[in-house]
């Protein structure tokens, strides 16, 4: 970790602006492809958000509230039955207040919520963490990219072996998650810094 940290030091967890929207599109993403799960969330703001005007833009749709989502009809969903309970689970525990993942909730707290809805595991959960809880040491060993990093690295590639491995890295394992991501051949990877700016 300390060469990758030295050869770009500075890299960043990024944070959501929307933590309902974010753990949203975590469910989607569940199972799928990232091209599958950005399907699914299109299909779900066309039919439940509201219509923007933006004429310098490309932006047609807000994403839809928790609220609104819960009332949503399940046949719209072209998903496993299982993961539309989970969504449904999800958005009924944020639009009643039985899962807080605003600016300033308890991280351990949303953890323990989150777990004890049907169909959340732990690369859900850390997932939702880093990005819409803003945890610094959230860490998703069960993440693809993430074992195929650590194998490029010589480092353990099991879920559980690599969780040992990463207690040497806390409390900032979400940066860790980062760094290691950067490893991979994803275009966002190699993007010049003109255009990732």
């Amino acid at each position: 970790m300390a060469r990758l940290v030295a050869s770009n030091p500075g890299r960043r967890v990024p944070r959501t602006v929307d933590p309902a929207e974010f753990a949203v599109r975590a469910v989607l993403g569940q199972q799928v492809s990232t091209a599958a799960a950005r399907t699914h969330a299109g299909r779900l703001v066309r039919a439940y958000g509201d219509l923007v005007s933006d004429p310098h833009g490309g932006l047609t749709h807000l994403f839809p509230t928790p609220a609104v989502l819960a009332g949503m009809d399940l046949c719209d969903l072209a998903m496993p039955q299982s993961r539309r309970a989970t969504l449904m689970g999800l958005v009924e525990a944020l639009a009643m207040g039985r899962l807080d993942l605003e600016l300033g909730a308890d991280w351990r707290e949303a953890r323990v919520r989150l777990n004890a809805l049907h169909g959340f595991g732990p690369w859900t959960v850390e997932s939702i963490a880093m990005r819409s809880l803003g945890d610094p040491d959230a860490f998703i060993a069960a993440d693809l990219g993430i074992k195929l990093a650590a194998k490029r690295l010589g480092m353990p590639d099991t879920p559980r072996a690599l969780t040992d491995r990463s207690r040497l890295w806390r409390p900032w394992r979400s940066y860790a998650v980062q760094y290691l991501w950067a490893t991979g051949e994803h275009p966002i990877n190699h993007m010049p810094d003109q255009q990732a700016a």
